[in-house]
């Protein structure tokens, strides 16, 4: 797949989420498979631009190519200054942010609030790709709600304006991250443009991924929180499509090495007090559905240093080595405990989704 005149390594992106895919996470995701990775999502407003949460979101240092920023906002003069803004300090790919549901952002007219406003729609993209000078993407849902579904309409208006690629959550803003999602609507999208479509929304295991892209035609898939706590869904996914076998769990000892080295990364990225509150969330992910997982995730809460972090986790994953070599939780049915995660992940609320516009 390409985005402009960057051929991808594969057709599988990590979603960005904010207050998820930071640079650790995004650098650890493409380690593992994922061709394509966006970041989280940046304030339009030049007002946040000089709070630590937004200087770190566009700290791209050591970062593979291509280097996806995404933008979010209503105004499209202000749309455009941000294109240019991480243009100038980086950025190598414009992602326009048109399907976050969550009311922070909703409430103030961006994300997939945009979408009831057409005109505003064709406005902000027009803006945008005029000032960027890189390949401009675009994500959005399917509609402002199953009665008012739009996302053909959007898609040949983002087309028109010179958008290189869109990516599709198959969801309305409505229905957020709850009920089943609209494949059949993505594959009109498919049909109706010529550029790239990516597929997103409970892309959770490799056959689903597999089923997804023969159902949508997509060009390629999206994973966001399926990958949250499993990063290496990335190569399982990709091993899956090139040769239809499914790959073992990972080795305990691979998964310990891998959350060590993402705490490491974490600490440096985020500071030592940060590093230590947010890798809460992500410990609690790599646990879930472990043996013992839930309980470890309340004595980690507890820990009150990063040495005290990484003893526990060591400790915790020596007891898992003690009882096999691989990881449990994903063997004796991948596909199921995935689907089961994700059903999980859908009834949690998600606090972190409109960080961005008020960092």
């Amino acid at each position: 797949m390409r985005i402009g005149p960057y051929a991808l390594p594969n057709n599988l992106a990590v979603a960005p989420m904010a207050g998820v895919t930071d640079r650790p996470f995004r650098q650890l995701c493409k380690r593992l498979g994922a061709g394509y990775a966006v970041s989280e999502m940046v304030a339009s407003n030049p007002a946040l631009r000089r709070t630590a949460k937004s200087i770190r979101r566009i700290d791209h240092a050591g970062e593979v190519a291509p280097i996806a920023v995404q933008i979010a906002g209503a105004d499209p003069a202000m749309m455009a200054d941000a294109a240019r803004y991480n243009v100038d300090r980086g950025a190598q790919i414009v992602d326009i942010n048109m399907g976050c549901p969550a009311k922070k952002v909703c409430n103030v007219a961006a994300g997939s609030a945009l979408l009831s406003d057409e005109p505003r729609v064709a406005a902000i993209l027009g803006a945008v790709v005029a000032a960027a000078g890189v390949p401009v993407t675009l994500k959005i849902r399917t509609g402002p709600a199953p009665d008012r579904r739009n996302a053909v309409r959007i898609a040949r208006i983002a087309e028109s304006a010179g958008i290189a690629a869109l990516a599709v959550h198959g969801r309305t803003r409505a229905c957020a991250f709850t009920g089943d999602v609209e494949y059949a609507t993505i594959a009109e999208v498919k049909r109706a443009v010529a550029i790239p479509v990516i597929a997103n929304g409970d892309v959770d295991s490799p056959g689903r991924a597999k089923r997804v892209l023969d159902a949508t035609g997509a060009d390629g898939l999206m994973i966001g929180r399926a990958a949250q706590g499993r990063p290496w869904i990335f190569r399982e996914i990709a091993h899956y499509l090139a040769t239809g076998e499914r790959l073992p769990p990972p080795e305990v000892r691979e998964v310990r090495a891998l959350v060590v080295a993402h705490l490491h990364d974490h600490y440096s990225f985020h500071g030592v007090e940060t590093g230590l509150r947010t890798a809460r969330k992500h410990v609690g992910w790599y646990v879930e559905g472990l043996d013992g997982g839930e309980a470890f995730r309340r004595a980690f809460n507890a820990c009150d240093s990063t040495a005290a972090q990484l003893a526990a986790i060591d400790a915790f994953f020596d007891r898992l080595a003690a009882k096999g070599d691989r990881i449990h939780e994903a063997s004796a049915s991948a596909e199921g405990a995935a689907c089961d995660r994700a059903a999980a992940a859908r009834a949690q609320p998600r606090p972190w989704v409109g960080e961005a516009l008020a960092a």
